[in-house]
C-alpha cells in the first residue's frame, strides 16, 4: 500500500517587506511607514499600522517579522508604563530604546524584527534611535525595511538639520511615496505620527494623496 505524501514543508525563509521612517526637526520628531504586510510574493495585509506607541510621546516604527516586531512593542509597552509609575513621570526616548535593545539582542537568534524608536521627552527633547541586534545609536534621522534601499540617496540629499514640523512631514511623507512606487513589499497608505512637547498626533494619508514623481 502506497503511503500518501504528506504536505510540502517550506525549505525557503519567507521574506517581508515594508518602508519605515523617523526623522527629528526643532521640537519633536515624525514617523512614518507603510501598511503593506507581505510574506513572499503574497500581500497578507494591505492595512496595517507599523508605527506603535510605547508611551504617551514616545513610538516605534516596526518592520522585520509583524508578529515579532509587535510582540516586542507590546512588552515594552506593559515594562515602560509600569516603570513611569515607579518614577513618577514620564519615561524618557532612551529608557524606551534600551529596553528595545536588550530584547532585541537577548533573543536575536529567535525574533527577526528591527524597531526605530522615536519620542519626545523633557530632558532632550525630540529624539530618534535605530535598534538592531543589540545595536543602539541616536541619529537625526532612521530608515528601515526593504524599501530603505531605493531612497538612502533621496534622504541623505534632501535632510537638513534644522527642519520645522511641516518640512519633516513633508520629507518623511515625500520618501514614504518614492519607496511604496519603487519597492514591491512597500505600499498601501502611509501612516504618519508628529510627536512634540503637547502631543502625539497621527494621520493617515490615502495612496492616491501621496505625491507623484515625474515617472508615475
Amino acid at each position: 500500500m502506497l503511503e500518501e505524501p504528506g504536505p510540502e514543508l517550506l525549505s525557503e525563509e519567507v521574506t517581508t517587506g515594508t518602508t519605515i521612517i523617523a526623522v527629528e526637526f526643532d521640537d519633536g520628531v515624525v514617523l512614518g511607514s507603510d501598511s503593506r504586510v507581505s510574506a513572499g510574493k503574497a500581500v497578507v495585509n494591505r492595512v496595517m499600522n507599523k508605527l506603535s506607541p510605547l508611551h504617551d510621546k514616545i513610538y516605534c516604527a516596526l518592520s522585520g517579522s509583524a508578529a515579532d516586531a509587535q510582540t516586542i512593542a507590546e512588552i515594552v509597552n506593559y515594562q515602560l508604563d509600569v516603570h513611569s509609575v515607579e518614577i513618577g513621570e514620564d519615561p524618557l526616548v532612551r529608557s524606551a530604546a534600551n529596553l528595545v535593545k536588550n530584547i532585541s539582542y537577548k533573543y536575536k537568534e529567535e525574533l527577526m524584527a528591527h524597531l526605530i524608536v522615536a519620542g519626545w521627552d523633557k530632558r532632550k527633547g525630540g529624539q530618534v534611535f535605530a535598534t538592531l541586534n543589540g545595536l543602539l545609536t541616536r541619529q537625526p534621522f532612521a530608515v528601515g525595511g526593504s524599501g530603505s534601499s531605493y531612497v538612502y540617496g533621496f534622504v541623505d540629499a534632501e535632510y537638513r538639520k534644522g527642519m520645522s514640523k511641516e518640512e519633516a512631514q513633508q520629507f518623511v511623507v515625500n520618501t514614504l511615496s518614492l519607496a511604496m512606487n519603487r519597492d514591491g513589499s512597500s505600499g498601501g497608505v502611509a501612516y504618519i505620527v508628529t510627536i512634540d512637547e503637547h502631543n502625539a498626533e497621527e494621520k493617515v494619508i490615502l495612496g492616491n494623496d501621496l505625491p507623484t514623481f515625474f515617472d508615475q
